[in-house]
């Protein structure tokens, strides 16, 4: 139990760390999407401009010098980042579980610029990844600032991240959940306290200061038949099959972008060339897309042959912004394929149920969701996306069979999110659960005992046996003159060969598998168990390989154990 002075010193603190964070990342989040439709007004990006200034010779040299010399410039800031690329969600998800939750300012704040400048030339990459990074950074910083343990880190990056979708959305519980769902991976209600503080302070303040407008708007719709369920299934599966075939395409091209031989600064100067290039006839692939995305919900905006050719193109276009170094997200991308996915479905369901069929953005909407969820692996976020800003019960209850299904089919095939799925090939595999990925990222070094004995080659039996019972052990390793390990002996060869060697040459066995200080836990308990030795010897990294010393099975149980332990302590924490 809390004593009541400490019972308000938690009250005060979770307040102070959620309402801090939220006013923070929400500002954060309308000065950045402010600039980012300035920049598209000022670069004839967003629609409204480009119809104004259509069939003039300018427009066409906008459409392709604008994304190709924004990506020069995003080119040159990959090259002030560590890493020499932005950061995005898996960064925000691997800090948590590995650093604690501390993620480098530097590193988050220029992340920030590069995407500012691909989004404000027109690329088709999407700003909700880009927002989670910079919310998750200011979080960091804040909870940092006023940290009392570790905890208050990586609670402060949730803050951030729930901060900022709740303002881009204007759906806080959406982003308490998203926090929760993607990036903690728990829901204790110590940490939900705080996130709650954080994303209703950053709706206040977008909703009554700013009035920032939600993401789309629908207008009052009902399903119309209850057969239509049934296809909401089918809409699910086939959305799974194309999130799948756009995460796919993504890390494919991200991995030939990597081999290209140009120099990394000029790569998304190329793509930007191309991207212009397919914008001229088609122009909705340019930026993230919203305005081209609202029409999609309205029946009869484009043709069958359109909502395909731009689906297909999103997909391209997407793949080839990110697979050659411009900074975004994958999220809003996913809303535009999902939500013109959807609007062929329904084009499809009309055939099927004629006039009886549901107004085709509930085909739009359920599409969105579905493809965009399985994306990001956040089916109870996009849901409640979906029934935040339209306050649709029917709409969401329809959205949440699509998103059911989509998640079920995708996990399968690919994952449970292309975040996930980018972390396991950095090593960072969170299918294995908690507890070892995090003993996958601590180290053995801490836990090395120099108590072993060492023996010397020339030595013989009897004073190897003197020197083992001395220090009550079993088991020596024999070392050369610079430590490194010959091989090792046990007490009982030793007692039955006493009287035959006169030196230990004849007796010592081999040494088997060793350990270095930068081995993980989880590794080193691996080769433990498969050796079925009780201890192993840790040898230096470099040569000459000099005994450190040993690492016992218990000891590195003992660390699991006591990690596992706090573990659960943090994810029950009240």
């Amino acid at each position: 139990m809390v004593s009541g002075t400490g019972l308000v010193a938690r009250i005060v603190s979770v307040t102070v760390l959620g309402l801090v964070t939220g006013v923070l990342a929400s500002l954060a989040t309308v000065v950045f999407l402010q600039a980012i439709e300035l920049m598209n007004d000022w670069l004839l990006i967003s629609s409204d401009r480009r119809a104004a200034a259509a069939g003039t010779d300018w427009l066409v040299v906008a459409t392709i010098a604008v994304p190709a010399l924004g990506g020069l410039a995003v080119g040159l800031v990959n090259l002030k980042i560590p890493g020499r690329r932005a950061g995005g969600p898996q960064d925000v998800i691997e800090a948590v579980h590995v650093t604690d939750g501390r993620m480098a300012p530097r590193s988050g704040f220029l992340s920030a610029a590069a995407s500012l400048l691909s989004l404000g030339t027109g690329a088709s990459v999407g700003h909700y990844g880009p927002l989670v990074h910079l919310g998750a950074t200011l979080g960091s910083l804040v909870g940092f600032a006023g940290a009392v343990s570790t905890w208050t880190v990586r609670v402060g990056v949730a803050c951030g991240v729930a901060a900022a979708i709740a303002a881009a959305f204007n759906a806080p519980i959406a982003g308490i959940i998203f926090a929760h769902e993607v990036i903690l991976r728990h829901y204790s209600l110590r940490a939900f306290a705080p996130v709650t503080v954080a994303a209703t302070a950053s709706h206040v303040i977008v909703t009554v200061i700013f009035a920032h407008p939600p993401l789309f708007e629908v207008a009052p719709v009902s399903v119309g038949h209850v057969g239509e369920y049934a296809g909401f299934i089918i809409i699910g599966i086939l959305a799974a099959l194309v999130a799948v075939a756009y995460m796919r395409a993504i890390l494919f091209s991200q991995t030939l972008g990597e081999r290209l031989a140009i120099p990394s600064c000029l790569k998304p100067m190329a793509a930007g060339v191309a991207l212009g290039i397919a914008a001229l006839w088609l122009p909705g692939i340019l930026g993230t897309g919203t305005d081209t995305m609202r029409l999609a919900v309205v029946d009869g905006a484009f043709g069958t042959s359109e909502l395909a050719m731009l689906l297909v193109a999103k997909i391209l276009a997407t793949a080839l912004c990110l697979g050659c170094g411009f900074a975004g997200g994958v999220f809003s991308p996913a809303l535009f394929v999902g939500i013109f996915f959807g609007a062929l479905a329904g084009d499809a369901a009309f055939m099927v149920f004629g006039d009886l069929r549901s107004d085709v953005s509930v085909y739009a909407i359920c599409g969105m969701m579905a493809v965009a969820s399985a994306v990001i692996g956040a089916p109870l976020a996009t849901i409640l996306i979906v029934f935040e800003l339209t306050r649709n019960y029917d709409l969401a209850t329809a959205t949440m069979v699509s998103v059911v299904f989509s998640n079920v089919v995708c996990y399968q095939m690919f994952g449970r999110s292309i975040f996930d799925v980018q972390l396991r090939q950095r090593g960072f595999d969170l299918s294995l659960g908690r507890d070892r990925v995090v003993a996958g990222n601590m180290l053995i070094d801490s836990h090395v005992s120099r108590d072993f004995t060492a023996l010397e080659p020339d030595m013989t039996p009897d004073e190897a046996m003197t020197r083992l019972v001395e220090n009550h052990h079993h088991e020596a390793y024999v070392l050369d003159g610079r430590g490194v390990i010959v091989g090792r002996v046990r007490f009982d060869d030793l007692v039955e060969n006493s009287r035959q060697a006169t030196t230990l040459s004849g007796l010592v066995l081999p040494t088997g598998p060793v350990l270095t200080p930068g081995m993980s836990i989880r590794d080193a308990m691996e080769r433990i168990r498969r050796t079925g030795s009780a201890s192993i010897p840790v040898v230096n990294a470099d040569e000459p390989a000099a005994m450190l010393g040993t690492v016992t099975e218990a000891d590195l149980a003992r660390a699991f154990l006591d990690m596992a332990s706090g573990i659960r302590r943090e994810e029950h924490a009240s």
